[in-house]
């Protein structure tokens, strides 16, 4: 067994790190108050440091650096800005990646390809103002006519969907069958005639990343951008959300790391009673407890991102990963603030910010309630008996 990161995953993790402290953290004012999405050189630096393809083949335009690179870079990012990292995870995470699982090598040339070098910027369109967690429930429709389809629906809650290119949607072709072969992935570009942004969010965490609802009012779509077989788009979108959900993990990870550090520092300057407050043990043990649980999410992240690398069964590591990855960031966060005391409850603080954002990881590519149903039904199909939510 060997737990060591690979050389070339030792210099992507330098790169990344010296990408985001040359580049972002400087910026993150800007980030957080602008209401459409990272800044454009910003995001063409991150093309250039190819930041946009990291985990797919050289092929499609990417890196090649697989699932265990693109967790290290979620964990870099979201060191530094959440934001950020949210606008990069949405693009790579489960827009491009669902062209990746399921397109046809036509769709990967034509939207994987300039998507994975930053030239295009992804989103993905499953979520409506019926259907959350419950995405079987889904009532966006879309009709075949000739060799097209027409899409009509609203998507909402999509991440990147005011600044994107192209749009994964998934949509009932059949409401009989439902999501056991009535519903279908697409492929659309935003600038089609009948994609439209209704409104953008104004959220409590991730501010500077772009969320909004998309209304599709008679979309026409090709029958050539039909994403994997017609009726089996439920698959392609809970299979690409698998993947998603290590790197949650990872981006939570990276997220607590930031706050223990920042509460070491503070442990060791600030005094109290005559002396560093890190000799209290009240402190000591809080620190401890962040330490642990840090770790224990580290090894679970990159085991997880090895089986995804290796081609092995992932599914409950990647729920557990999002699970356990999203709700120890939060715990972490709020001790750190703790550890700081009125002054991490000021605004001018990252820890306040760092409070807010950590929040979503718990709501967004499915709750952790839903986590929950799937690692219980995971591990009781193991004992022949099948349980449904």
């Amino acid at each position: 067994m060997d737990f060591t990161f690979s050389k070339e995953h030792q210099l992507l993790r330098r790169a990344f790190r010296e990408f985001t402290e040359q580049e972002i953290a400087p910026r993150i004012d800007e980030i957080e108050h602008s209401k459409s999405g990272p800044p454009a050189d910003l995001m063409e630096k991150a093309a250039e440091y190819g930041i946009f393809g990291v985990p797919f083949p050289q092929k499609y335009g990417g890196m090649g650096a697989g699932e265990t690179g693109y967790c290290i870079l979620m964990e870099e990012l979201n060191r530094v800005s959440p934001s950020f990292a949210t606008v990069v995870g949405a693009h790579i995470g489960i827009s491009s990646m669902a062209i990746y699982l399921d397109g046809t090598e036509e769709q990967k040339q034509k939207y994987l390809v300039p998507m994975a070098k930053g030239e295009k910027i992804g989103a993905f369109a499953l979520t409506e103002p019926g259907a959350g967690s419950d995405a079987a429930a889904t009532r966006t429709r879309a009709v075949r006519e000739g060799d097209s389809y027409i899409l009509d629906g609203t998507k909402h809650f999509i991440t990147n969907g005011s600044i994107c290119d192209v749009a994964v949607v998934l949509a009932l072709t059949d409401p009989a069958l439902g999501p056991r072969g009535g519903m279908t992935g697409f492929i659309v570009e935003s600038q089609w005639e009948g994609f439209k942004v209704s409104k953008i969010e104004d959220k409590m965490g991730i501010r500077g990343s772009p969320t909004c609802e998309i209304v599709l009012e008679e979309l026409r779509v090709p029958q050539e951008n039909v994403l994997g077989p017609v009726g089996m788009g439920f698959v392609t979108f809970m299979k690409t959300l698998d993947v998603g959900r290590t790197t949650i993990g990872a981006a939570s990870l990276g997220g607590a790391q930031y706050v223990l550090d920042r509460a070491i520092e503070w442990a060791v300057t600030r005094e109290a009673f005559g002396g560093p407050i890190a000799h209290k043990q009240s402190i000591q043990w809080m620190i401890a407890d962040m330490a642990a649980e840090i770790e224990a999410l580290r090894s679970l992240v990159y085991r997880t991102a090895w089986l995804v690398d290796t081609k092995q069964p992932f599914s409950r590591e990647a729920a557990i990963c999002k699970l356990f990855g999203s709700e120890v960031c939060s715990r972490v966060t709020d001790k750190a603030l703790q550890i700081h005391g009125a002054l991490g409850y000021s605004r001018h603080m990252p820890l306040e910010r760092g409070l807010r954002d950590a929040r979503i990881s718990e709501i967004f590519e499915g709750t952790n309630e839903i986590q929950r149903i799937v690692i219980a039904a995971n591990i009781f199909q193991e004992h022949g008996v099948r349980i449904h939510p």
